[in-house]
């Protein structure tokens, strides 16, 4: 049961950060505008990264191919994320958008602590 349950965790896992990056790459100037919003500077150069961090991590996490990585570089880029997008806490949304985030970090943890489980590439 541990190996379909830890396929599952990663399934789920990835699927926020494949559709964000997806997402990301059909429109690349409404992301670039809601960054622009946040006062980012260079949001090309930022949309780039948020788009590889999220595509190459979703997909390091969804196939368990170098996992433990795929999910610290996931961890790492969600710190800023979170602080930058999503710290109105007199917003009610974002706070739930916060607390999400939060425990989506506790699952990348998991991954990087514990890796893939059995049924991953790393394990074959």
């Amino acid at each position: 049961m541990k190996e379909y349950a830890s396929l599952l965790a990663r399934i789920l896992l990835s699927a926020v950060f494949l559709v964000a990056g997806i997402n990301k790459i059909m429109n690349p100037v409404g992301t670039q505008q809601y960054m622009a919003a946040y006062k980012m500077p260079f949001t090309s150069l930022f949309w780039i990264g948020a788009v590889v961090f999220e595509v190459a991590g979703g997909l390091s996490i969804l196939f368990g191919f170098k996992a433990r990585w795929g999910a610290l570089a996931l961890f790492m880029f969600l710190i800023p994320a979170t602080l930058i997008f999503h710290t109105d806490f007199s917003d009610p949304n974002q706070i739930g958008i916060f607390l999400k985030n939060l425990a989506i970090m506790g699952g990348l943890l998991m991954v990087a602590s514990s890796g893939p489980g059995s049924l991953s590439v790393d394990r074959r």
